[in-house]
């Protein structure tokens, strides 16, 4: 959770899961029913029902409260699993499924399935298989289940890790110069830190949030806008869905940034985690064991798919190659020594290049949002010591522990899993360079690779105060 607890006040209704919202929602009152009434039944029809002060029993109406809610409200954002998420999960990608397969063939949907590396390894050690034939299999089920298309967003990571490196360059260079609000520039692929920086800080912070896309919505305009092309179709007749290590990558997908008023599509319509996944492999008494191998689709017919990871870790390895690229764009240094420092905790860790004894670049890891609060002061305040900030606020989505393994040790195996496939530069990816000779431009990139971020105006409210 963002902040302190903040409670939907004065309502007579029942909210699921249970929540604390800042937001209270205008309820009509039941005739008879009392701020003192309190007790909840369960009805032999599964409703939920609740008994006034005279002994009058009437119904509870769920409160619906929707990821754009949760986005234009002032107030904080709890952790996305404990949101009503009633457009991002995994009933709609079915609904969506179910209905592509009655409807007429003109109102059909071109059905594309975009996954991430790290839930592909969240999967093999679900099931304990190899990175590789986990994705084979994977990619059998869900053909099987109605998608078209079903590609790796490793090549969108490797577009939005390239562009961070343009824009560190661009930042540095001008804070050299004398512009000091340059920097420390801050990752902007974590929705969670984005939307904590929109509500609680504003336009203290957000100009140090890189304006690169997320590889998920990165991801998006490849789909909805280079594939949409290739194959003759407008956005709106493409259904997009991602496969993501974290929750809160739904709330990223419901920005109203990543929606086309022209075409009235989303770059992403669905998000789903791997828990999700496997939930719905299970509801058909089925396990990812129970199907064939099947390569990966691809983006270009000639380039032949291959699973590749980045060093760096699983977040993204962004410090590791913007520093890499500093040290060799600015100071001529073609392989910097990487050594991580532990601050006052494992999930924050510095990285320093010195040349002659003065230090030239030092960056920052830092993950959870205690660690990123820490920061946050030292920016406003102009001495935060860093260039460059790499920040996750560890939003939970891959397989959860079952039966007696720790947590500890899942993570591991996911991690070491994870680090099993082949590293690869992203200036080498043959399908990255193809999407920069044939859809990406001077005229077009900045729309299509970048985005921006809009400060919320806290507004005051008696009725959210927990007293």
């Amino acid at each position: 959770m963002f902040s302190g607890p903040l409670t939907l006040t004065d309502l007579d209704d029942f909210i699921a899961p249970s929540q604390e919202c800042i937001k209270p929602v205008k309820v009509e009152r039941v005739p008879g029913a009392s701020k003192k009434s309190g007790v909840i039944k369960i009805d032999d029809d599964g409703a939920y029902s609740a008994l006034n002060d005279v002994g009058e029993s009437y119904k509870l109406e769920k409160v619906s409260i929707t990821l754009n809610d949760c986005l234009a409200c002032s107030g904080c954002i709890t952790s996305a699993e404990s949101v009503l998420i009633t457009q991002q999960s995994q009933h709609e990608v079915n609904r969506a499924l179910s209905e592509n397969k009655t409807c007429d063939i003109e109102n059909r949907k071109f059905m594309v399935i975009s996954i991430s590396p790290q839930s592909r390894a969240s999967l093999a050690a679900k099931y304990s298989l190899s990175i590789e034939e986990a994705a084979g299999r994977f990619t059998t089920y869900l053909h099987s289940i109605g998608f078209d298309l079903v590609l790796d967003t490793t090549v969108s990571r490797e577009l939005s890790l390239l562009e961070t490196c343009k824009e560190f360059i661009t930042r540095k260079e001008k804070y050299d110069k004398g512009d000091k609000s340059s920097l420390p520039m801050l990752t902007g692929i974590c929705p969670g830190w984005v939307c904590y920086a929109e509500k609680s800080h504003g336009e203290y912070i957000l100009p140090y949030i890189s304006n690169v896309k997320s590889p998920q919505q990165m991801m998006g305009s490849i789909v909805k806008n280079f594939l949409a092309s290739q194959k003759s179709l407008l956005p709106s007749q493409i259904y997009h869905v991602t496969l993501m290590p974290c929750y809160d990558k739904k709330l990223e997908a419901s920005r109203p940034d990543f929606h086309s008023k022209e075409f009235d599509s989303r770059d992403v319509d669905c998000v789903i985690t791997a828990s999700e996944v496997i939930e719905m492999i299970e509801r058909e008494g089925r396990r990812l064991l129970d199907y064939e191998m099947s390569p990966l689709d691809r983006i270009f017919d000639e380039i032949p798919t291959h699973i590749y990871s980045h060093s760096g870790g699983g977040s993204g390895g962004y410090l590791e190659h913007v520093f890499i690229h500093a040290a060799k764009t600015l100071y001529n240094i073609q392989s910097p020594d990487i050594q991580y420092t532990v601050k006052r905790n494992k999930d924050l860790q510095e990285v320093t290049l010195t040349l002659g004894g003065e230090k030239k670049l030092k960056f920052a890891l830092a993950y959870g949002f205690r660690n990123i609060q820490n920061i946050v002061p030292k920016i406003k305040q102009r001495r935060c010591p860093y260039d460059f900030v790499e920040g996750c606020l560890n939003g939970g989505g891959q397989v959860k522990v079952t039966g007696s393994e720790d947590s500890k040790d899942l993570l591991n195996r996911v991690t070491d899993l994870y680090n099993t496939s082949e590293c690869r530069s992203p200036e080498d990816s043959l399908v990255g360079q193809r999407l920069y000779d044939e859809w990406l431009s001077a005229d077009n990139s900045n729309t299509l690779l970048t985005t921006q971020y809009h400060a919320v105006e806290k507004s005051t409210n008696a009725l959210t105060i927990k007293w």
